[in-house]
C-alpha cells in the first residue's frame, strides 16, 4: 500500500523557492538577494499565478557565476560571463 501523498512531501526537496527560502539557500539575506537580482547576478522569478518562485537550478548556475573574494561582478560580467543572462 501506498504512503499517504502529505507523508512523502516532507521528503521531497522543492524545486522553487520562495524570496526568503531562495536567499537563505544561498546563505544571505532577503535585501542582499533582492540587490543581487536588481544586479541580474541573480534570476529573476518565475511566476506562479501572483506567486513569485525561484528556480532552484537557476540559483545554483547564478551562485555558480558570482565572483570569489577580491574579484568584482562587474569583472565577471565584463569578462563574459553568464551573470548578466538572468535580466
Amino acid at each position: 500500500m501506498s504512503e499517504p501523498l502529505r507523508a512523502r512531501d516532507q521528503r521531497l526537496a522543492p524545486r522553487g523557492l520562495n524570496r526568503e527560502q531562495a536567499a537563505a539557500y544561498i546563505g544571505i539575506s532577503a535585501s542582499t538577494f533582492d540587490k543581487l537580482v536588481e544586479a541580474g547576478a541573480m534570476p529573476r522569478p518565475r511566476m506562479a499565478e501572483t506567486r513569485k518562485i525561484w528556480d532552484i537550478h537557476e540559483i545554483d548556475r547564478a551562485f555558480d557565476e558570482l565572483p570569489h573574494e577580491g574579484a568584482s561582478l562587474m569583472a565577471a560580467n565584463q569578462a563574459g560571463s553568464a551573470v548578466s543572462d538572468w535580466n
